[in-house]
């Protein structure tokens, strides 16, 4: 027969008490995202639209796979704003089987930011887990993205935190 102390029973209770009330880890490819300033161009939710760089894809209406967004991600788009985040990419590196002095005008942006092989995984991950084939945004996308208390997510609620209607939905 397995004896448990009162004081053993107690202190596993604590910690699980204590795990529970941990909040959760954020993603750390919506930290990534937010880096690599994707939401200049494709909005919070991944919707696209336009931006600095031109008119953004939907990452939400993307048929891309996980690698091919790996290496969209890496490499830019060939011919549009979307830039890329590989270091080395058309010089050390090729991409799309080209180096930079073949691409011309077709030459993609280099990004505000190079990303580690890591980070191009996880918001990769990110994209193809939490934005692809999605409908549209939710309260709980937004306040995913922004926090329970940020005013952005008021469109999407029923009403504000004063008791006010919300504003009605048109576009994001």
């Amino acid at each position: 027969m397995l004896k448990v102390t009162l004081p053993a029973l107690a202190v596993g209770l604590i910690s699980a008490v204590a795990a529970a009330q941990q909040p959760p880890r954020p993603d750390p490819g919506l930290a990534v995202y937010k880096k690599a300033n994707c939401v200049g161009c494709h909005k919070w939710h991944g919707g696209g639209g336009g931006g600095y760089g031109g008119d953004a894809l939907s990452l939400r209406h993307t048929q891309l796979t996980r690698e091919q967004i790996i290496e969209t991600v890496n490499c830019g788009r060939p011919g549009t704003g979307m830039p890329f985040h590989l270091r080395g990419a058309y010089d050390a590196t090729k991409c799309y089987d080209s180096l930079r002095a073949e691409m011309g005008a077709q030459m993609p942006p280099e990004g505000t930011a190079f990303l580690r092989q890591s980070e191009v995984e996880a918001v990769a991950t990110y994209v193809a887990e939490s934005l692809k084939g999605k409908g549209e945004p939710t309260l709980a996308d937004c306040t995913a993205f922004f926090g329970d208390t940020s005013r952005a997510c008021d469109l999407y609620r029923k009403e504000t935190r004063d008791g006010t209607p919300a504003p009605q939905q048109t576009t994001h």
